[in-house]
């Protein structure tokens, strides 16, 4: 127990560079509070003592912010970091050394009593306000971004994105190494594209009017078209 205790104060030394002395990450951190309220509230109800792990796990609730059913298996090195909003359905599992940050949902998308929610690999980060839905399984390795939504299988060691997440790395990288503000945006690589289509449509067209000999008025909309062009191209050109 006590060397689970020391994993657990060292894995928040490790996983939050704010943390500075263990008496702080004892009083101050309710993820870790959670997840230790949760340790209890697991083994009341694999010794049939249900109503009193719901109920435990309902205080806990209320002081930390943090919902975790007693039925979920969660293992070792396990972190949650600014964890309000967290949830953690009854049948979700989580492997060792996964991280979760602020707003993370691991929910369900059935109402039949079986496994519901989804599987985390090892080795598993997922962004703030990021949700997984439904007996999905995610796997070691995997990173997902801030206000993604996964809602199918995922391969280890990739990276997803976006509503519904889609894989946008495959380079096997530490758990750590999730930047959000570098993660590439799908839906922004698409209108990306559909902006060059657009430009290069209009060159041709230009071409064709200026061979014609065609007069065409100035396009009131060309301003606003370049505007968007530029926002989207920061980072990198069109």
């Amino acid at each position: 127990m006590f060397r689970t205790l020391r994993e657990d104060i060292k894995t928040a030394f490790v996983r939050d560079p704010a943390a500075r002395s263990t008496l702080e990450i004892l009083l101050c951190y309710s993820g870790l509070h959670a997840i230790w309220a949760h340790r209890i509230n697991h083994f009341f109800w694999n010794h049939h003592l249900k109503l009193l792990a719901r109920f435990l796990s309902g205080v806990a609730r209320f002081f930390t912010g943090i919902e975790i059913h007693p039925g979920a298996k969660i293992g070792r090195r396990f972190f949650i970091d600014h964890g309000t909003g967290v949830v953690i359905g009854e049948t979700s599992e989580i492997g060792d050394d996964v991280l979760l940050y602020q707003g993370v949902v691991l929910g369900g998308t059935s109402m039949e009593k079986k496994k519901r929610h989804p599987t985390l690999g090892n080795g598993v980060e997922m962004g703030s306000g990021s949700i997984a839905l439904g007996a999905i399984t995610i796997g070691d390795g995997v990173r997902v971004g801030a206000s993604s939504v996964v809602i199918r299988d995922v391969p280890p060691g990739v990276t997803v994105v976006g509503i519904p997440g889609r894989v946008v790395s495959k380079k096997e990288r530490p758990a750590m190494d999730l930047e959000h503000g570098k993660l590439p945006d799908p839906v922004a690589e698409a209108l990306k594209l559909v902006l060059r289509d657009h430009h290069q449509l209009e060159e041709r067209l230009k071409k064709l009017e200026s061979l014609s000999g065609i007069t065409v008025p100035p396009d009131d909309m060309q301003k606003q078209i370049e505007e968007i062009a530029r926002e989207f191209s920061q980072g990198g050109g069109i």
